[in-house]
């Protein structure tokens, strides 16, 4: 799922600056990627649909010392963009992060000017737009923008709260 494909659609909006994609001719050959092994970490989570998975969820430290956290999200089956499964599905991951780290006080959220999607989910789940830096991610011939949201403990239970009532 998601690396049978010479150059699927997905990877046009995750991070297509990094040339880091390989296709896979088989489950063995995928088994063999690092990204398997990653998969495999209590730090992602499948997204699934009908028991079907459409992507997944993920954490990585910036820095666990400083107790800075992001996430991130990829779903493969453009079919399915658009529906609300990657919101719903960073809603439960936030709250699981927010439960699991009981210290945590902020969790970020990056991605860049070419993934629309991204940053109106992110806006949805209430997150602020906390940096905006042009010109740093070069791909295709031209400049795009990175993009950091951001959201704090406090701001996702007041909006859960306002969200239940």
């Amino acid at each position: 799922m998601g690396h049978r494909e010479a150059a699927p659609r997905w990877k046009e909006f995750a991070a297509p600056y990094f040339d880091d994609y390989q296709a896979c001719a088989t489950f063995e050959d995928f088994q063999a990627l690092e990204l398997y092994q990653w998969l495999q970490k209590d730090c992602v989570r499948a997204i699934l649909v009908d028991q079907l998975p459409i992507g997944f969820v993920s954490y990585y430290w910036e820095c666990q010392p400083t107790r800075w956290l992001e996430i991130g999200i990829e779903i493969y089956d453009d079919k399915v963009w658009g529906k609300g499964y990657g919101t719903a599905a960073l809603q439960l991951w936030i709250d699981t992060i927010f439960q699991q780290f009981t210290e945590l006080e902020h969790i970020g959220l990056t991605t860049w000017s070419g993934n629309k999607g991204m940053m109106r989910t992110a806006e949805k789940l209430g997150m602020t737009k906390e940096a905006h830096i042009r010109k740093v991610r070069y791909w295709q011939g031209h400049y795009h923008d990175s993009i950091k949201y951001g959201i704090l403990r406090e701001e996702w239970v007041e909006n859960k709260k306002k969200s239940s009532s």
